[in-house]
């Protein structure tokens, strides 16, 4: 975890890429990268981690998030999501994004730290089921 300097989406973009090299990609080979940059100004990281029971792996968003929820962070303002070819979160990923805010930007680049896509969860996932959907 560090603290962002100038609230740059490019150093978003250089962290979930440099952080890349961690992933446990070992059965896909496509690594991925997140940069989660909470309201408090800190930046927490997350790479995919693959099982040998597919179902089992977890993604670099989720990863970002998760370890940003476990260390109390709660309101998140944008996440960069890095991959050799810019692929865009999946769809579990943009249900736990929704969940901490419609709003937060998200950032999809290319593993040459292109910005390919700057978007929001809520026009990844619209009409997302909500807290607001529950009896």
């Amino acid at each position: 975890m560090s603290k962002i300097k100038n609230n740059s989406s490019q150093e978003l973009i250089t962290l979930a890429n440099e952080i890349r090299k961690n992933a446990y990609a070992k059965y896909s080979n496509y690594a991925v990268g997140a940069a989660l940059l909470g309201k408090s100004g800190k930046i927490y990281t997350g790479v995919n981690v693959e099982n040998a029971v597919y179902p089992l792996t977890l993604c670099a968003e989720r990863v970002a998030i998760f370890k940003a929820v476990s260390e109390g962070e709660r309101e998140f303002d944008a996440i960069a999501v890095v991959t050799d070819n810019g692929g865009s979160p999946c769809g579990s990923c943009r249900q736990v994004l929704a969940e901490f805010g419609l709003d937060m930007t998200v950032y999809i680049a290319d593993g040459e730290e292109n910005l390919l896509e700057e978007t929001t969860a809520e026009k990844l996932l619209p009409r997302a089921f909500g807290a607001g959907d529950l009896p």
